[in-house]
């Protein structure tokens, strides 16, 4: 059969990659054609455009980029009819993959599947009427979205997380680390607006533990000249691209900016503080209590529904803060067993490897059954 995927930034692209390996073992005749990055290029198939095209956030940016960005739109959709794939799977990116469903859904095309569902629960909650109307079958990663679509009239299959996935390939590999003690990892976001509201000052308190190693885990579509222009000269760091688990493994504990990060670094079972600065803080520490319609930001939290990890967001993120917080999930500080066992609980909610493998499983299995 004949699968188009769309994934529009770098975590996008690793789950895209690990769904496509696991389709290949389902069905030996897979053929992909994708909007992705280089690990779904790895699996084979025909890169239409690399996501790094693609990933534009916030209001001013995707303003400024809007004629690209309705480009790529027009452009993704004459190639899927052109190609007439057997189903088009949307992995997460909803601003330009709902646009896409509702696209291939009026021009009957093919089937729709949605693999990591956007996440409508937190604001936006209006796109289900979207989702119901364009996407035959959506695959969750969060076991918390479940009973939320449920009780909203649209059934979802629920598959694992395919976090857990990686980390637990990257294990079977990986080196011992050594001994977590001397290091303190920095990962501030995978998109080049989320490094430059957040990098300078992750840094600057993270310094002020004088005796720990500072390593950024670069993102892979971020040059070191980016990172470099938000690196004060007096703080001594290193920036290592393609090592995040690694990182993170040998790593003390972690600054985090929300998303998909939380939760990897919860998986590898590292002290976390989530830091997401943002411009105007307080307007935006409002706006947010108006418009989000979840108590917390980060996966973490949100899987057990409660606070497991200090999330520091808008006017919150402040350098009194962030240091008071690292210092107290640092070896012998005041909260790191009792985050470290909240660790445990998350993971057992979460549920075991094999997310990849049972969505293709149930993929091929819909599309035979429509055949």
């Amino acid at each position: 059969m004949r699968y188009y995927l769309i994934a529009g930034e770098a975590s996008g692209d690793l789950h895209a990659s690990n769904l496509m390996a696991a389709l290949k073992q389902q069905d030996a005749e897979a053929e992909f054609r994708f909007y992705g990055g280089d690990k779904m290029a790895a699996q084979g198939g025909t890169m239409v455009k690399h996501y790094r095209e693609l990933a534009y956030m916030g209001f001013i940016p995707v303003l400024v980029h809007l004629p690209v960005i309705l480009k790529n739109m027009r452009q993704c959709k004459a190639d899927i009819a052109q190609w007439k794939p057997d189903v088009v799977i949307l992995i997460d990116y909803p601003g330009f993959n709902l646009d896409i469903a509702k696209f291939v859904h009026r021009e009957r095309i093919s089937k729709v599947y949605y693999y990591i569902s956007p996440k409508i629960w937190a604001w936006k909650e209006y796109r289900i009427k979207n989702i119901k109307r364009d996407v035959d079958a959506l695959f969750s990663i969060l076991p918390f979205e479940v009973k939320w679509f449920e009780d909203r009239g649209y059934t979802v299959h629920y598959v694992g997380n395919p976090c857990v996935d990686a980390v637990e390939e990257w294990k079977a590999t990986a080196p011992p680390p050594p001994k977590k003690e001397k290091q303190i990892a920095i990962l501030a976001g995978s998109r080049k607006q989320e490094i430059k509201d957040n990098l300078r000052m992750m840094l600057v308190c993270a310094s002020t533990f004088r005796d720990y190693h500072l390593v950024i885990a670069g993102a892979p579509n971020i040059d070191i000249s980016y990172y470099k222009k938000y690196i004060p000269k007096d703080i001594e760091t290193e920036i290592r691209f393609g090592e995040t688990y690694q990182i993170l493994s040998e790593s003390a504990a972690a600054l985090v900016t929300s998303g998909t990060a939380t939760l990897e670094t919860a998986i590898l079972r590292v002290p976390q503080v989530v830091c997401y600065a943002t411009p105007v803080g307080k307007f935006i520490s409002w706006l947010r209590s108006k418009v989000l319609k979840v108590k917390y930001i980060s996966l973490v939290n949100l899987i057990v529904d409660q606070e497991i990890v200090p999330e520091l967001v808008a006017d919150l993120m402040t350098k009194e803060n962030i240091i008071k917080y690292l210092g107290d999930i640092l070896p012998n500080g005041k909260s790191r067993q009792q985050m470290l066992d909240n660790y445990e609980e998350m993971n057992r909610v979460l549920g075991g490897a094999g997310a990849s493998r049972r969505a293709a499983a149930e993929m091929v299995a819909l599309l035979k059954k429509d055949q």
